[in-house]
């Protein structure tokens, strides 16, 4: 196996994060980067329905007042391209903080339960709960990949008047997941390519 090549387990799941209609709103959230990290999601979710791996879509169910994001708001549901491959998930898990894992029903009791090892970490945003449940899933012991191509965020100001671009805010959760251990970032790609090879069972 050459450096760019992955082995995915034949039970390696897909967690698609929060990919809903409430982060179209650019009056909103503000500047986007990656247009291409739907159709990247939407590829691995193909792949991951041919191949008859797991599919677990994760929606946010915001309690803060005024988001689009808040369960009444039409900006919970899903993307159209999520809801019209809805019906492959394996599980629905709605949580109201950035990490997967504390939602409902519980992921980690899910996923011991199926005799799952290794996770593929999907979703919006990037650098919130993408990187905040990749870094849990590496300290639970998990074999966590992050398709970074296949996620997305946005401009971000900090304190002072401090402010990373939504790309830059992309480049430090990379660096943090895959220099820091918890995940190794990959590309939609790579992970196509693996899952069309032979299953290999990882560690």
């Amino acid at each position: 196996m050459t450096k760019n090549e992955i082995a995915l387990a034949p039970t390696a799941a897909l967690l698609v994060i929060d990919v809903q209609k409430g982060f179209d709103d650019a009056s909103y959230w503000g500047p986007r980067n990656n247009p291409a990290a739907e159709a990247n999601t939407a590829a691995l979710m193909d792949a991951w329905q041919e191949t008859g791996r797991p599919v677990v879509l994760v929606q946010h169910a915001s309690r803060t007042a005024g988001s689009v994001l808040a369960p009444d708001h039409p900006g919970h549901a899903f993307k159209d391209f999520v809801a019209e491959r809805a019906g492959q998930a394996a599980l629905l898990v709605t949580k109201t903080v950035n990490s997967s894992f504390y939602g409902t029903p519980d992921l980690a009791a899910w996923l011991t339960a199926q005799g799952i090892g290794q996770l593929v970490v999907s979703g919006i945003q990037t650098n919130m709960c993408v990187e905040t449940t990749a870094r849990m899933a590496g300290n639970l012991g998990y074999d966590v990949l992050v398709p970074l191509d296949a996620t997305h965020t946005f401009d971000l100001a900090g304190p002072d008047g401090t402010a990373l671009t939504a790309d830059e805010l992309a480049t430090a959760t990379a660096v943090n997941l895959h220099g820091g251990g918890f995940a190794r970032v990959v590309t939609t790609a790579q992970l196509l390519a693996a899952s069309a090879a032979p299953a290999q069972v990882t560690a």
